[in-house]
């Protein structure tokens, strides 16, 4: 079992920044690959970003490329989710997620219970 807290969410104007965290607990934290997903309201859940165990390799959705930076430090058992140059259309619960292993877009097995991240415009 892992379980993720997600922390660092809040109002913010357009072009601004924000940090998202997740904290981990649980297992051997390097174990496992870690994913940002979000949902504005009345839409599908989707994929922003994702980063391997180790840190090595990262992957990022069309609509944050260039924008959203996702790091982790497994020391602290944490994943951090830069986000710059934000837009009103980034307004969503975001939430992380991990799975033992392989990175990718889907398939997670641990969820967070979101952070609330509002862009106005």
């Amino acid at each position: 079992q892992v379980q993720l807290v997600e922390s660092g969410g809040g109002l913010v104007q357009a072009g601004g920044s924000l940090r998202l965290s997740c904290a981990a607990s649980g297992q051997v934290f390097s174990n496992y690959a870690v994913g940002w997903f979000r949902q504005a309201p009345g839409k599908e859940r989707e994929f922003v970003a994702a980063v391997s165990g180790g840190g090595g390799r990262t992957d990022y959705s069309d609509s944050v490329e260039g924008r959203f930076t996702i790091s982790r430090d497994n020391a602290k058992a944490t994943v951090y989710l830069q986000m710059n140059s934000l837009k009103p259309e980034d307004t969503a619960v975001y939430s992380c997620a991990a799975q033992y292993g392989r990175m990718g877009r889907n398939n997670y097995d641990y969820w967070g219970q979101g952070t609330q991240v509002t862009v106005s415009s």
